[in-house]
């Protein structure tokens, strides 16, 4: 973990940001320390404005496993020699299959039959199980909560705060980084990346603009806020990452997370993974080029930093995107 950052020891995350955000202080800190066998990925360089934190880079592709990586070595012995379950449209799967073989216990995975098949096949060579139902069946599960009639430890894969203060440390690695830092886009689906870097940058007492990007192809919470509900949507996008549904116990959350929100065209999408790949030599799945697409899009000169989440995509959708552009 960077080490350069200066937290005060009393001040990591505010009262007021923890209460937002579900995190505390020693939740943030204890964070730091359990995930430091990751690496510090890099934050790039594209312009004179804008960086790149390649999370892409991290051992399973995406951010997630900062996440499941603290929330299991927090785990007690009980719940460890139970193993974990969790729930997953690809990215959390990943992460929580490789943290489970890091501690040696089992993992079972719940995943859409919609996720990439580059994901389901990276989950069970790390040894998981996967269940593989219809996006129908899964959302029923979630709402029956079904995971208490299993016997495994239910890790939720965006609103366990344990999982949210595992993100977090990505804004610890960004402060150091690029300390003129004045704006930070991350893509939204669940909502714990947001939630997680917002409440460590808000609490850093740095004026750092959190902007929230999703699809047009599934803005499930652009919609919910301007509407006041959450909209029946069926997600037609290759941000497959974002397509969490809607979770209450993160409405308020985000609403104090992020300072604003924006919508990507689907195909500016599209076109954002080939320019990734083609222009700046980065491997970015759907939801990982959601944050760089929507920083072009902003066009400005502030200081920025757009996370690319993930790049666990298949060769084949690759292959297409850049040979076509969109």
């Amino acid at each position: 973990m960077a080490p350069g950052v200066a937290w005060g020891e009393d001040r990591l995350v505010s009262p007021g940001m923890a209460a937002g955000s579900g995190l505390d202080n020693g939740e943030v800190r204890r964070a730091v320390d359990r995930i430091s066998v990751l690496p510090v990925t890099p934050a790039v360089a594209v312009s004179g404005h804008l960086w790149l934190k390649l999370e892409n880079l991290q051992p399973t592709g995406s951010f997630k496993v900062r996440g499941f990586l603290n929330a299991v070595r927090g785990l007690g012995r009980a719940d460890l020699r139970a193993g974990i379950v969790t729930v997953s449209a690809g990215n959390a799967a990943l992460a929580a299959a490789y943290v489970a073989r890091m501690a040696g216990i089992g993992c079972t995975v719940v995943m859409f039959d919609s996720a990439p098949a580059a994901k389901r096949d990276g989950v069970r060579a790390l040894g998981a199980e996967v269940l593989s139902w219809p996006r129908p069946r899964v959302l029923a599960w979630m709402a029956g909560r079904g995971w208490q009639g299993m016997p495994e430890h239910f890790v939720h894969p965006f609103a366990d705060p344990a999982v949210m203060a595992g993100h977090g440390t990505l804004a610890v690695e960004v402060l150091d980084q690029v300390p003129g830092i004045r704006r930070l886009v991350v893509p939204v689906g669940g909502g714990g990346l947001a939630a997680g870097v917002a409440a460590v940058l808000h609490a850093a007492g740095r004026a750092v603009e959190v902007v929230g990007v999703q699809s047009s192809g599934y803005p499930l919470w652009l919609r919910t806020f301007a509407e006041g509900a959450p909209p029946a949507l069926v997600p037609d996008t290759i941000a497959d990452g974002t397509t969490a549904p809607y979770e209450l116990v993160m409405h308020d959350r985000l609403r104090t997370a992020i300072d604003r929100w924006i919508e990507v065209p689907e195909a500016d999408l599209r076109a954002g993974v080939a320019e990734l790949a083609l222009r700046h030599k980065v491997v970015a799945e759907g939801a990982g080029a959601l944050a760089y697409a929507a920083a072009v899009q902003l066009a400005d000169q502030v200081p920025t930093v757009a996370v690319i989440s993930g790049g666990n995509i298949d060769g084949a959708r690759l292959a297409v995107l850049v040979s076509s552009g969109n």
